[in-house]
């Protein structure tokens, strides 16, 4: 360890640590609980996009089989 001008010895930085602390803050800022009304918006916009598309490949696949009864 590398003494500074006062005699301070500078401890080493134990990346685990800090990581360790970097994830407890970020998992304590728990957004999602405090913006119920954002995940309820989230999952209604996403319902509604799985149902467009499911009624649009629904169309598809009627309009190919359809088509095949044809010929």
């Amino acid at each position: 360890m590398e003494a500074l001008d006062d005699g301070y010895i500078m401890p080493a930085v134990h990346t685990a640590v800090v990581a360790r602390d970097a994830f407890a803050q970020i998992a304590k800022r728990s957004w999602a609980s405090e913006e119920s009304g954002v995940i309820v918006v989230f999952c209604i916009v996403g319902i509604v996009a799985i149902g467009l598309i499911s009624l649009f490949i629904h169309k598809k696949l009627a309009a190919r089989k359809a088509n095949k009864q044809q010929f």
